[in-house]
């Protein structure tokens, strides 16, 4: 427990580090481009362990392997000489403060170039249709590329996730734009399923049919059903699995005027529940494209889908942001350090299983996400963000003339401070998620 514990964190420490000193990196390459001198560029936090100066910077591994930073000359001073940051136009500190996020970007790329290489490109291609639902009546079949819903382009096969995250179902018919032999064809998908259901989830394997969850206020629910309990009959037709349930409920299909009687078994012991099948009526596709992977994609499809990548993690992020303001997840699905150390724990518990590529594919993959929104938020036009830096230059060059630096220094202590206080409160949310 204690080993796996250290090891999470020294994980989550490594990530960390690799997208903060990317994101300086950034900032250090284009301010030695525009002439602006860099006092210090290092990697780590504290007193330095090993350090040396080349070419005007000094250049530091330091003691706690932390984040990193790129010290430029008159940063946050009023120092005016030639090879200062402010002495320097508008467009040079620009790029210079855009430089660490676009290096956020870029890094995202390289590591989806990776990562895509080795489990493949996610295309959107259609891999399951059900019989029962919208998508086979559409005429969907498996094989299928879907290229747009409702005429909003589909690159990757989370982009399907990720439209209905922005424009939720609502029972209104959708159009779906495919290709299938390499001709395009569009057709109209009504998601509207009406059925009946009994109030719990199994697994449909060759494994006993065990009730995995439960709805609450259902019958099965009310009579006395737990978690754990296994389905060993219906109707008195012996169920040995849960392909076997699933096979019961295909060829017995649920109605609303006649009950069944379920026979569970707990610690040894039968019983009999009679329960009165839900009217159930829902919005999906019914049909599986988002995971789909094309693993023998060519070398200019992975760096296509690379692009794609960056681009799905950028709206993913931008989509989260719009739905914390507008009250659609609460501020205790923020994370901070702490979090992604729980996150990275879970990540590597999860792919054990699956060997050791699969434990780097999928922190990479996380990786992909944590740079692409460290690049985002630092855009937002916030006070002590890069973004916030950006729109005082875009002020100055609207104005011809720079906003006096006392006033935007105060505003960035301002900004520094609420910041603060929201890592605080992050830090204690995290906490509690732990204890809890």
């Amino acid at each position: 427990m204690v080993e796996s514990m250290i090891l999470n964190i020294v994980l989550a420490l490594l990530v960390f580090s690799i997208l903060v000193v990317s994101h300086e990196f950034g900032h250090f390459l284009l301010a030695k481009k525009n002439g602006i001198g860099v006092v210090e560029f290092s990697v780590g936090m504290g007193p330095r362990i090993i350090s040396g100066v080349k070419g005007g910077t000094r250049y530091s591994l330091k003691a706690i392997p932390f984040g990193g930073s790129c010290q430029m000359v008159g940063e946050d001073d009023e120092d005016e000489s030639e090879d200062s940051f402010n002495s320097k136009s508008p467009l040079a500190r620009f790029a210079v403060v855009a430089g660490g996020p676009i290096f956020n970007f870029l890094l995202a790329l390289v590591l989806s170039i990776v990562v895509l290489s080795l489990a493949g490109v996610n295309e959107p291609r259609v891999y399951y249709v059900s019989e029962e639902y919208g998508a086979a009546k559409a005429g969907l079949e498996e094989g299928d590329l879907i290229k747009a819903i409702d005429g909003h382009k589909i690159t990757l096969g989370r982009d399907i996730e990720l439209y209905f995250l922005n424009h939720p179902m609502d029972g209104s018919p959708l159009t779906i734009t495919y290709e299938r032999d390499g001709e395009t064809f569009t057709t109209e998908l009504d998601p509207t399923y009406e059925s009946y259901m009994t109030g719990f989830s199994y697994y449909a394997t060759e494994e006993p049919a065990e009730i995995t969850s439960l709805v609450e206020g259902l019958d099965m629910e009310k009579n006395g059903a737990k978690v754990g309990d296994t389905i060993t009959a219906i109707d008195g037709i012996p169920i040995a699995s849960g392909t076997a349930l699933q096979t019961y409920f295909e060829e017995h299909p649920l109605s609303k005027d006649k009950a069944v009687t379920i026979t569970c078994e707990r610690d040894g012991e039968s019983f009999n529940l009679t329960v009165t099948p839900a009217y159930y009526k829902s919005n999906t596709l019914g049909m599986e494209a988002v995971g789909y992977r094309n693993k023998n994609a060519g070398a200019l499809s992975v760096i296509r889908s690379s692009f794609s990548e960056v681009r799905y993690w950028m709206s993913y992020t931008l989509t989260s942001l719009k739905m914390l303001v507008t009250g659609k997840v609460g501020v205790d699905d923020l994370s901070g350090p702490v979090g992604i150390v729980n996150m990275v724990g879970e990540v590597v518990e999860q792919s054990k299983p699956d060997g050791i590529l699969y434990v780097f594919l999928n922190l990479m993959n996380f990786s992909i996400l944590l740079s692409v929104n460290l690049g985002v938020l630092n855009l937002l036009p916030l006070p002590a963000l890069d973004g916030g830096r950006l729109v005082f230059i875009l002020i100055e060059i609207i104005r011809g003339k720079p906003v006096p630096r006392e006033k935007e220094g105060m505003v960035h202590t301002i900004g520094i401070v609420l910041l603060m206080a929201l890592m605080v409160f992050v830090l204690f949310n995290d906490v509690l998620k732990i204890v809890r």
